[in-house]
């Protein structure tokens, strides 16, 4: 079977196929196969330049901007563009070569390749918190640009970067650090007097002024002290006050609280009495009062006042011994002389030669100290009517007060019996026998003492050795 291939162009060709073998066609052969005819067309090939090696200008002359070429050709120096002339392109500082490095003039008339110079940049710097920068030449090549904080905060790192022929910037990114720390100041310290009656002063002030130098923000204002307002006691108070920034930078003032006691001499107590006082007892608006032992009675005034002149009003009064009365009407009228005054012992005998009156006599007389700080009082009732004798001290009682004291304190005349009466005139003990004062005091310091008296005998204890 033959295939009629019909000439396009120029040229024409008739192939002589098989029936049974297909045709094999190559990529790049310049055939291809049309599938509505059974033939098989040739591509035009253009036809092939008379190449001319003495043309000066084969190819246009190269000019790269803002760069060069350097051209060698094969008929010498002077010929930059002719055919087969080679060119190396480079760019001017500054510049980068985009495309081919080096290029050669072809029998198209035409070169190998193209090329360009593109001005080389760096890419724009971020801003830094806290400062800025200025640049000499934007981000162009050489360009340097210098770092500068904000006022409070400090450069860390490189002041300056220049930008680099490769298009980066030279060193790394500083940061402003704020290094300084607040701007504080305390209040003037400062000295009151305590209240009346009182120890302590109570002291306002303001708070301290801060300011920071950087952002002006302080996070934490720190008190080490009592606040304003509180009660300050006697002395010297520091009063610290610690600021810190947004850094954790921090600084610190401080100032003084002084406080004043206006004091008044320190009393002393009366002889045979004390003194009972309000607050500490020589405190300005203290006031202390005067107290007389059991047995005595006080002359003079009853209180005395620290005064902000730091003197006591008044005159200090004195303790004498009571006076008993014992021409009254009835032993009542006789024991209320001794209420929450006086305790009383009475002591009842047949008669004067009583033996276990002598011996209670005898050892009471030798314990006369101890029973005038106890507050102990001796009512003797001795003997049988009409001899019979009652006695406070030298002071006789009347038959009538003996035998109403006997009635009220059931004591009887037959044998020795006597009973120790507390100050608000009840019987507390009774004693058949003799008894030494030991025991009498022991009683008395254990179940009959007031607080007071407690007070008074810690620091009596050792008076009546």
């Amino acid at each position: 079977m033959a295939i009629q291939l019909t000439r396009r162009g120029a040229l024409s060709l008739l192939l002589f196929l098989t029936p049974t073998v297909m045709p094999t066609w190559y990529a790049g052969s310049g055939y291809y196969p049309d599938e509505s005819y059974n033939e098989v067309y040739a591509e035009e090939v253009p036809q092939t330049p008379i190449l001319d090696y003495q043309v000066p200008r084969w190819c246009y002359t190269l000019n790269i901007q803002d760069g060069e070429a350097t051209c060698y050709s094969p008929r010498g120096g002077n010929y930059h563009s002719s055919l087969g002339t080679r060119c190396e392109l480079s760019c001017d500082r500054g510049f980068r070569l985009i495309g081919r490095r080096s290029v050669q003039c072809l029998p198209s008339r035409r070169w190998s390749g193209t090329a360009y110079c593109r001005q080389m940049r760096c890419h724009a710097l971020p801003f830094i918190t806290s400062g800025t920068y200025t640049c000499t030449n934007g981000v162009l090549l050489d360009s340097r640009c210098d770092y500068s904080c904000s006022s409070g905060y400090h450069l860390e790192g490189d002041r300056s970067r220049i930008c680099m022929e490769d298009g980066r910037w030279s060193g790394g990114e500083p940061v402003c650090v704020d290094i300084d720390p607040p701007k504080i100041r305390c209040p003037h310290s400062r000295e009151k007097m305590a209240e009346p009656e009182k120890l302590t002063a109570r002291v306002y002030w303001d708070p301290p002024l801060v300011k920071d130098s950087a952002d002006g923000t302080i996070t934490r204002l720190i008190l080490r002290g009592p606040e304003p307002g509180s009660h300050f006691p006697e002395g010297e108070h520091v009063i610290r006050y610690t600021a810190y920034d947004r850094a954790y930078n921090r600084a610190s003032c401080k100032f003084i609280v002084k406080v004043q006691v206006r004091r008044c001499p320190t009393l002393k107590p009366p002889q045979h009495g004390y003194l009972t006082c309000t607050s500490v007892g020589d405190n300005y608006g203290a006031t202390c009062e005067y107290h007389c032992d059991g047995g005595y009675e006080r002359q003079g005034t009853p209180s005395r006042v620290c005064q902000s002149s730091r003197q006591w009003s008044g005159s200090p009064p004195i303790c004498v011994p009571m006076k008993i009365n014992v021409n009254v009407n009835s032993a009542a009228g006789l024991l209320d002389q001794f209420y929450e005054k006086r305790r009383l012992l009475i002591i009842s005998a047949p008669d004067p030669s009583n033996r276990y009156y002598k011996m209670q006599i005898s050892m009471l007389q030798q314990s006369t100290c101890g029973l005038d700080l106890r507050h102990v009082t001796i009512i003797e009732l001795v003997g049988q009517p009409p001899q019979e004798v009652g006695r406070i001290r030298e002071q006789q009682l009347s038959a009538n007060i003996i035998e109403e004291l006997r009635q009220f304190q059931h004591l009887t005349r037959s044998y020795f019996n006597m009973v120790l009466i507390d100050k608000q005139g009840i019987d507390r003990e009774r004693y058949m026998e003799p008894v030494t004062p030991e025991e009498i005091f022991t009683f008395i310091d254990d179940y009959l003492l007031s607080n007071e008296e407690l007070i008074q005998r810690r620091e009596q204890r050792d008076i009546c050795d």
